[in-house]
């Protein structure tokens, strides 16, 4: 299967759910992407407790938000 057909059956997967079902999908990933962005400041900053972690996403977000 290449790209472009795993895709489509990817999208057809989706269409067939409901909307929490998506919604929670929505969620978790979300949850994975802050996960990530917490480790790679973590590793950027190794002195860095886990509030000044979680100010620093704070920060990103509310950064990303204003670029929209």
């Amino acid at each position: 299967m290449n790209a472009a057909a795993a895709l489509e059956k990817q999208i057809d997967r989706y269409r067939q759910m409901t909307g929490e079902q998506r919604l929670a999908i929505a969620l978790e990933l979300h949850g994975l992407s802050c996960d990530v962005a917490r480790e790679g400041i973590r590793r950027a900053n190794p002195g860095a407790d886990t509030a000044e972690v979680s100010d620093c996403c704070i920060a990103a977000s509310t950064w990303l938000a204003l670029d929209e």
